[in-house]
């Protein structure tokens, strides 16, 4: 892990200002060695890096901001866009950084920006809200979107909906930024899909479920213009003896592209899974304490010998060493208070 890294992390602002903030990260330690800089922002749900690296984006009350990111890791403000609709939970880039996407857990509610050449937002190009009742009446009677996540050929946004238990696949026009329905992914009956990751070739896609508590694997081809999804697998993401109350939630795919890992909000714990590069299947490695209330998201170091997990409930960053042949988590040192945290990046700077 050679190069100079940064932590990015983002939080509620209740009673606090500065949603988001930049902190020195030591690649040996796995540890965050002092706070750099702090960002005046309203409620940041979620952040994204684009895929050059060079520009940061977050949800905020006022809708989206963008950033450029300096050669510190200190963020430099651009310029910030209107949704037209309630706060946003998710946010994420197509692969050639020309498009943002926002999910609206609130709304039911995607919104597709496009983006100028220097990274700042421009315009909205799509707003597209799903409609529909789901079956669980006491949360899930309506349209939620979780998650808006591009296919790795650039062809296809996969958007995830937690009310209506299903993912919806869109084709994406990169001359215009408009969507057409191409295809649905539905999950099992009150499942809640929440977030989706693909591994690095592209070929096979991973499911988080928040209400039962599982991956499903999908491999996924492109035949004639036309999304081709097939479930091939199922894992549990907790142990037979979890916490009750317990949702499925953050998930991330290594930098090596051999292990998935996720966190389990209630449970409040992290599992782990190597990641068959061939097949695409995935074997459990371990499901252990996150030492953290609602572990809302997870971070892993690009050598996989580091994990941190940012706990919204109890307003911490906990830090761990990874040992993924023995197949446990070491506590590594002690917690960085964080308030209300939602979501934090591990940057390599350029």
């Amino acid at each position: 892990m050679a190069g100079k890294y940064v932590l990015y992390a983002a939080g509620y602002t209740v009673d606090e200002v500065h949603g988001l903030r930049v902190y020195d990260f030591d690649p040996e330690t796995g540890r965050i060695t002092g706070q750099i800089a702090d960002t005046e922002i309203t409620n940041p749900s979620y952040i994204t890096i684009s895929h050059n690296g060079k520009f940061l984006y977050s949800i905020t009350d006022d809708g989206v901001q963008s950033y450029s990111i300096n050669p510190d890791g200190t963020l430099a403000f651009m310029n910030k866009s209107g949704i037209h609709g309630m706060r946003g939970c998710y946010i994420s880039t197509d692969y050639e950084d020309r498009f943002l996407f926002v999910a609206g857990y609130h709304d039911g509610k995607l919104t597709v920006l496009s983006l100028n050449d220097d990274g700042s937002i421009n315009t909205i190009c799509e707003e597209i809200y799903h409609k529909g009742f789901g079956s669980v009446g006491e949360r899930n009677y309506r349209p939620h979107i979780d998650c808006a996540k591009m296919t790795r050929d650039n062809r296809f946004l996969c958007v995830t909906d937690v009310g209506m238990d299903h993912i919806k696949v869109y084709r994406l026009h990169h001359d215009t930024g408009r969507l057409d329905l191409a295809d649905i992914i539905r999950s099992e009956i009150e499942s809640a899909p929440h977030h989706i990751k693909f591994s690095h070739d592209g070929k096979f896609a991973y499911i988080i479920h928040e209400m039962k508590n599982y991956i499903d694997v999908y491999s996924y081809e492109c035949l004639d213009n036309e999304p081709e999804f097939e479930k091939i697998q199922t894992v549990s993401t907790v142990n037979n003896y979890h916490a009750g109350n317990t949702a499925a939630y953050a998930i991330q795919i290594s930098d090596d592209d051999k292990y998935i890992y996720c966190s389990n909000a209630g449970d409040n714990s992290v599992s782990a899974f190597a990641r068959d590069t061939v097949t695409g299947k995935l074997e459990k490695l371990f499901t252990l304490p996150i030492s953290g209330d609602f572990p809302k998201d997870i971070a892993v170091s690009d050598d996989n010998k580091f994990l941190l997990s940012i706990n919204n409930e109890s307003n911490s960053i906990s830090f761990f060493k990874l040992d993924l042949n023995k197949k446990i988590i070491v506590m590594n040192g002690p917690m960085k208070k964080f308030k209300q945290g939602n979501c934090l990046i591990i940057h390599r700077l350029a």
